[in-house]
């Protein structure tokens, strides 16, 4: 027999095939009936006890039969394999019991209790029942299987007993019939157990295309060719605040739309310019998204496309998140983070807007502001109070803000402010010395009361003669001409100011060519020793010859070389230059090079002096480098640990113009100085001043027990040097009393020479003695 078992087919596939055997109960009581009727109709006609006995029997498995039918009808699904095989053998038993109580009937009727209307009957009913054993037992091998065999071996056994052969041939032709009605519900059997299959594929992907229909963060509708739609998911139901999808079904985009306008999230013009684009797109067939603001402050994104089978998809998103993001990016790239104002790149969009429509013969106004010494406050104070500072001052400009007024925050401690139709140049020059004077005045920063204090720069211009960038560049020139004048006050822009920015410009490339060239040349300043009047010693001076403008100061084309940061490569050209040429020179004559504050910045200073003094083959002992106070400013530290190295390699210190600083007492004692140079400030009233005289002295007094020895510059006229001599008494005297600097062959040529003026000096000291 065909059994099944475990594991053959899907558990999900059997227990169903299980249910169908107790589906139906009443055409199999109607079975019973005509069965028991035909049985009893035979009983009458022959009053053969045999019959008697099979009516009864089947009266009895009639009741078992059915009753078991009734109780697993209306029962549960079984849970596991196990329980539904427990349900089919029951059905098999009762089953069984019936398959032989009509076999019974057809071997009696045949064979035992032969009766021409009994045999009829008996075949008759049992193969009309037989032909329901493939349409109600196919979810049951075994049971078709045995109803077969209960049925028609009966049969086949009651015609061979027979003993003729007509009805021995007949009794042989039931296994050709068993065969047929076993292949037939076999075949029953595969085609339903494929349709149940497919039906539970088909289920699974319903359920999954359910799921992930309605776990989508988004809202889906998909529309039918009507227009109307046929399938929705639970977001798109709770967007429209319905409490299912099938809510949805049925109506058009229209209805949809209204229905986010009866709600209040929807305005109506809104609906009609969403439906126009959605519409507009599915007939397209062309992808389309429309963003919508609702009422509530939440943002969605309405997407339509054209699907499959001529069905148009709408999704719509909640983006909110996504939209607030892109705000805040948005504001973050267009406004200051600290003030809130417009930034650099916003404020020149602003403006470029605003220039290129109305009015194109317009006045318009730009002002820059700058704080006076900001920098000061974040070296003092911290960055944090400075910011403090800065948030002061905008909160101040803000105020100002309108329509034709823009601020913004440029960058560090500088603000920018356009002046949209300025009447002419009195009232711009009003409106700026009102915002100047609502500037002034203290703020308290973290406890820290600071007074604001700022320099500006304004440019007038018609709006077609002009862009936004040439008038920043043009305030920003009166902003440096301000400062330049004293700071706390603003400027407005002349021509004049813009020719001299031309001309600095071109002076600075030009300083670049000559640096790049190595167009400049180095002077040297004799350094003279008061008690011999002989050159000790020469100070290295950089000269710039211009090939059009002449000799350029030195107080004109150092100041362009710090700002350009070319200054480095002109100490590094003095450096070499003089250590070459002092070479040249007795070995009594030494060579003094300043160097910048910035060269003091990177540790190459060291290695640049070695390269000169390698390069040169001068002793050490006569290159003396001379530090700014600017320097020491920098980073006392790591000044002193490459000061600390120079002297390492045999470069003697000095610190120039000692006493014009801040701090200058301290670096004595701290710093490993060979000599001090006194500024020229210290001698210009000595003849005429006592307390300058008496302040000269006490530096020269204060030097010497610490191993310092003195230079004093700024030796102009006899009268000083003779004070000097008599009563300052200094090792080293410098200044143009002792003439212009000299080229290299100048020194080399009168590094022998006693200064005129020495009688008189000595003269002066025996007279002083006496």
């Amino acid at each position: 027999m065909n059994l099944i078992k475990k594991n053959e087919i899907p558990v999900d596939v059997y227990i169903p095939f299980v249910e169908t055997l107790f589906r139906d109960g009443l055409t199999l009581s109607i079975g019973f009936f005509a069965q028991t009727l035909l049985v009893v109709l035979v009983y009458w006609k022959t009053m053969d006890p045999a019959y008697l006995a099979v009516t009864l029997g089947l009266l009895a498995v009639a009741f078992l039969r059915l009753r078991n039918i009734r109780k697993y009808r209306h029962a549960p699904s079984p849970q596991n394999w196990e329980e539904a095989r427990r349900r089919e053998n029951d059905y098999i038993l009762y089953g069984s019991m019936h398959g032989f109580m009509l076999g019974a009937f057809c071997f009696v009727g045949i064979y035992l209790a032969y009766d021409p209307f009994a045999e009829i009957a008996a075949v008759c009913v049992t193969l009309a029942s037989a032909t329901s054993i493939a349409g109600r037992n196919y979810g049951s091998p075994r049971m078709v299987v045995i109803f077969i065999m209960t049925m028609t071996w009966p049969i086949s056994l009651g015609f061979i007993l027979r003993g003729d052969p007509y009805h021995f041939i007949l009794g042989l032709l039931s296994a050709p019939f068993l065969f047929a009605i076993k292949r037939f519900a076999d075949l029953v059997r595969e085609v339903l157990f494929a349709a149940l299959s497919e039906e539970k594929k088909a289920n699974r992907i319903a359920q999954r295309f359910n799921r992930a229909l309605n776990t989508m963060s988004h809202g889906l509708v998909m529309l039918g060719p009507d227009g109307r739609v046929a399938v929705a998911n639970a977001e798109a139901a709770h967007l429209m605040s319905l409490k299912s999808p099938d809510a949805l079904l049925g109506r058009s985009i229209h209805g949809l739309l209204m229905r986010g306008v009866a709600g209040g999230m929807l305005a109506p013009k809104d609906c009609r310019y969403i439906e126009a684009q959605l519409t507009r797109a599915l007939r397209e067939g062309r992808d389309r998204k429309v963003l919508v603001s609702l009422a509530n402050g939440q943002h969605y994104e309405f997407s339509a496309r054209e699907g499959s089978q001529e069905l148009g998809v709408i999704t719509f998103e909640d983006v909110t998140a996504r939209v607030e993001a892109e705000d805040k990016i948005r504001f973050m790239a267009r406004y200051d983070n600290l003030t809130g104002l417009p930034n650099r790149a916003y404020f020149h969009e602003l403006v470029g807007e605003a220039m290129v429509s109305g009015d194109r013969d317009r006045l318009c106004g730009l002002a820059v502001l700058d704080l006076d010494d900001f920098k000061s406050v974040n070296d003092t104070l911290g960055h944090p109070i400075g910011d403090g500072l800065i948030y002061a001052v905008a909160e101040r400009l803000a105020a100002i803000a309108r329509q034709d007024i823009t601020v913004s925050r440029f960058g560090g401690d500088e603000f920018m402010i356009f002046f949209d139709r300025v009447e002419d140049e009195s009232h711009l020059t009003s409106q700026l010395d009102e915002i100047f004077a609502g500037l002034q005045g203290e703020v308290d920063v973290a406890g820290h009361g600071l007074r604001i204090q700022a320099s500006g720069g304004a440019v007038l211009s018609r709006v077609k003669d002009t862009d936004v960038d040439a008038m920043i560049v043009k305030a920003d020139l009166a902003l440096y001409k301000a400062k330049e004048l004293g700071k706390n006050s603003w400027r407005l822009f002349e021509a004049s100011m813009d020719a001299a920015f031309r001309n600095r410009q071109l002076m600075k490339a030009d300083l670049r060519t000559a640096v790049e060239s190595k167009g400049l040349r180095v002077v040297y300043q004799p350094i003279v020793a008061m008690s011999t009047m002989r050159i000790a010693s020469c100070e290295a001076l950089c000269r710039w010859d211009h090939p059009d403008l002449g000799p350029i100061s030195p107080s004109i084309f150092i100041p362009l070389a710090e700002e350009m940061g070319i200054i480095s490569e002109i100490s590094t050209f003095v450096l070499q230059a003089a250590c070459a040429e002092c070479a040249k020179w007795p070995d009594q004559t030494s060579v003094s090079v300043n160097l910048s504050a910035k060269d003091f910045r990177n540790r190459d200073v060291i290695q640049k002096v070695r390269d000169a003094l390698a390069g040169s083959g001068l002793a050490a002992s006569r290159l003396e480098i001379e530090v700014t106070e600017t320097a020491l400013l920098d980073d006392k530290s790591l000044t002193r640990q490459y000061i600390e190295e120079l002297k390492q390699i045999g470069v003697r210190i000095a610190l120039d113009d000692f006493g014009t600083g801040y701090s200058s007492l301290s670096y004595l004692h701290k710093l490993p100085l060979d000599k001090i140079k006194i500024d020229r400030s210290f001698l210009m009233d000595v003849t005429q001043n006592p307390r300058s005289l008496e302040l000269l002295k006490g530096i020269v007094n204060l030097s010497r027990p610490l191993g310092l020895s003195v230079t004093v510059e700024g030796v102009e006229n006899f009268e000083q040097l003779k004070i000097l001599a008599l009563q300052v008494k200094p090792d080293l005297v410098q200044g143009f009393l002792f003439g212009s600097a000299l080229s290299a062959s100048g020194i080399e040529t009168m590094s022998n020479t006693v200064w005129p003026f020495a009688k008189d000096i000595n003269t002066a000291k025996r007279a002083a003695r006496r």
